[in-house]
């Protein structure tokens, strides 16, 4: 019986996938269990509906980041740091403080996790930050730590 799966299923398949499997372990497990839908052609037409939604919502968020990417990199944000004699900073800018610079001076809500830092900004002057918003989007922020 060919059965299209709604959840992945340890050595048959993955979600989405259309698969053949005997009556009785069709039956029996993947209905049952409500982990997958049998082969017809209402099911398979809702499948390819579903297919085509889904790649259309991921084309409209691959544009809406690369629209969020031109807009980061014409910016900048600008972060104050105490400073000691001889120009050295006391603490360091984190991702946490640059995400809350970009939503006060930028308006942008980035989740700090999305800021790829290296390592803390301990130095004055400006700086390149990479931030991922899409899995093939990374967008160059640049930070700009002065002294306060």
């Amino acid at each position: 019986m060919k059965v299209i799966l709604l959840e992945d299923v340890k050595s048959v398949g993955k979600k989405g996938d259309i698969v053949e499997v005997s009556d009785g372990y069709a039956r029996n497990v993947i209905i049952k269990q409500k982990k997958g839908v049998e082969a017809n052609k209402k099911n398979l037409n809702d499948l390819k509906l579903k297919k085509a939604n889904d790649e259309k919502i991921a084309q409209e968020q691959f544009e809406a980041a690369q629209k969020l990417k031109a807009e980061i990199e014409e910016k900048k944000v600008v972060l104050k740091i105490k400073t000691g004699e001889g120009g050295r900073t006391f603490g360091s800018v984190s991702s946490k403080e640059i995400a809350a610079a970009v939503k006060e001076q930028l308006g942008y809500d980035i989740d700090k996790k999305k800021i790829q830092m290296k390592e803390a900004i301990k130095t004055l002057g400006m700086h390149i930050v990479p931030v991922k918003l899409h899995t093939k989007v990374t967008a160059d922020l640049k930070v700009s730590v002065q002294e306060e």
